[in-house]
């Protein structure tokens, strides 16, 4: 059961849900007196009041960072679904019409937790879910495709949907939520791409020819039996993850441990070597262009303006698209932030989707 907790007297007024209470004792060590009476040696004085502050300091770092996990986003509630015998993990939360949000590589529902509250409060009905392959879901070892995820999403849409949904992805996310929207227009009431993918992969012609041949060295090495795993124990590293997301995330400050752990734990699976190896050397699917003019449902597409890896200077087809005069798409790019805009500024892309359903539902 949630409880209260008192920090030197101040009620913190919220639940304390998985926290201890700060130990008391810690502050009845602030007694500097103690150590300083007339036959104490003064250097054996100092030094033992040089290890008490030490230990103060030590549990107020405790006691800092226990003050900001109360600032966390809650916990989503996970739950399962049982897809062509593969266990699949998703969320739900509130009610009205629905939303369906779709993760990006690497990522799962949990890349969602700063976005899923506070749309579901406006007064939607806000899913997400683990693709195959991905977060808590199972990792077999299989081909896999946008076309399979496009099966996944539109066989749980009959299941527990049934009604026109509002697809929103990130990334390769964006792409599937772009592809069924254009592919199954019976299901779909609208879109939201952030910082959409161009593919699933890059294609040969669109990378020059030494970076071509590296990334075929690449994913040659990532599928090899013992150089895979290797290669995919260093990628998988904590450290290594973190030094990725600084690349990807303009605000530092976004790069939590939360974050960290999030994209970490998944890789900790059976089987997520294999599926890193398959997808790494999946087809990269339809093109946007090629899915765009078979669009009959509203677009917003947000843009981090400061994505090193999908950089918003290859988003001239959306923003010309939105610039058209009978057109029903919207684009607004997102100052100081990169390829994950919702994560990182949480705040600013749930205004916009808010204001967008408002407009056009």
């Amino acid at each position: 059961m949630p409880h209260h907790g008192k920090v030197q007297g101040v009620d913190l007024g919220v639940g304390l849900t998985h926290l201890e209470r700060p130990n008391p004792p810690i502050f009845k060590t602030l007694r500097p007196y103690k150590y300083c009476d007339k036959a104490t040696d003064p250097e054996k004085a100092i030094a033992t009041l040089a290890a008490n502050f030490c230990t103060i300091d030590n549990s107020l770092q405790k006691l800092i960072k226990m003050t900001v996990n109360l600032t966390a986003a809650p916990a989503l509630e996970k739950r399962t679904w049982t897809w062509r015998g593969y266990e699949i993990a998703y969320t739900a939360e509130g009610s009205g019409q629905p939303l369906l949000l779709l993760h990006g590589f690497g990522a799962s529902m949990g890349h969602w937790r700063q976005n899923i509250p506070a749309i579901a409060q406006a007064g939607y009905q806000v899913w997400a879910i683990d693709l195959l392959g991905f977060g808590a879901s199972a990792k077999p070892a299989i081909a896999y495709s946008l076309e399979l995820w496009q099966e996944q999403i539109q066989d749980f849409w009959q299941e527990y949907l049934q009604k026109p949904t509002i697809f929103v992805g990130n990334s390769i996310g964006g792409l599937l939520s772009l592809k069924i929207t254009a592919d199954l227009p019976e299901i779909a009431a609208g879109a939201v791409l952030i910082n959409c993918a161009g593919g699933l992969n890059h294609r040969p012609e669109e990378l020059n020819f030494p970076l071509r041949l590296v990334m075929g060295a690449f994913t040659q090495l990532v599928s090899a039996p013992v150089i895979g795993k290797f290669v995919f124990e260093n990628v998988r590293r904590k450290s290594q993850i973190r030094r990725t997301l600084y690349q990807v995330y303009r605000d530092r400050n976004a790069v939590t441990d939360e974050l960290v752990e999030l994209l970490y734990q998944p890789s900790c699976d059976v089987g997520a070597q294999q599926v890193f190896a398959a997808i790494l050397s999946a087809p990269p699917g339809p093109k946007p262009e090629e899915l765009l003019p078979q669009l009959q449902h509203p677009l917003l597409v947000l843009w981090g303006e400061a994505d090193p890896w999908t950089p918003i200077s290859g988003a001239k087809i959306y923003q010309q698209l939105a610039a058209s005069t009978d057109s029903k798409a919207e684009f607004y790019p997102i100052p100081g932030a990169g390829h994950c805009p919702h994560d990182e500024n949480p705040q600013t892309v749930n205004r916009l989707i808010v204001d967008w359903l408002q407009r056009n539902l």
